[in-house]
């Protein structure tokens, strides 16, 4: 069984990659947490700190709510912009060994055993094959051959590198 289809990344892609890598780490769950509390801070010192801290704290909320977003919108842009890789489509053949990607007649298989886990988002499978490391695989580009990509890894990872629910 094996399963061939070609990708094209967009910044969108790549923006929501980022995006799920960084809100679902340490770092997101805090700058979030911490936009929370200023905007708490806000409304219960209003009456008591008068309106300069007030908009103080509503402009500390804003910053860490939209900051981390917009930072990695235009990091996506720059990144496929920048990468004549990413720019260019990308073949990609999922089979028994592993996942292999070719461009250019130039092509790199990661076995099965290296990948360090597989997750399924609203829009995007994430190969991983390191922590901050991924494979995207757009499911809008994938199409029928999404169903024979999680029959196949689903044969060769481990129930905890396998991440995917649907």
């Amino acid at each position: 069984m094996k399963a061939e289809f070609d990708i094209r990344l967009s910044v969108q892609d790549m923006y929501r990659f980022s995006m799920h890598h960084n809100y679902t780490g340490f770092q997101g769950i805090f700058s979030i947490l911490i936009a929370i509390m200023a905007f708490v801070a806000a409304f219960l010192t209003h009456d008591k700190m008068g309106t300069s801290y007030t908009v103080l704290y509503i402009l500390f909320g804003i910053v860490f709510l939209f900051y981390m977003p917009i930072t990695l919108y235009l990091a996506a842009k720059r990144q496929i912009l920048k990468s004549d890789q990413l720019k260019n489509t990308l073949h990609y053949l999922v089979d028994e060994n592993g996942i292999t990607v070719s461009q250019n007649g130039e092509s790199a298989t990661l076995p099965w055993k290296q990948v360090y886990k597989m997750v399924a988002t609203k829009h995007n499978l994430l190969v991983y094959s390191t922590r901050v490391n991924a494979y995207i695989l757009p499911l809008a580009q994938l199409g029928d051959q999404y169903k024979t990509v999680k029959e196949i890894a689903g044969k060769h990872l481990e129930k905890c590198a396998y991440c995917i629910r649907k």
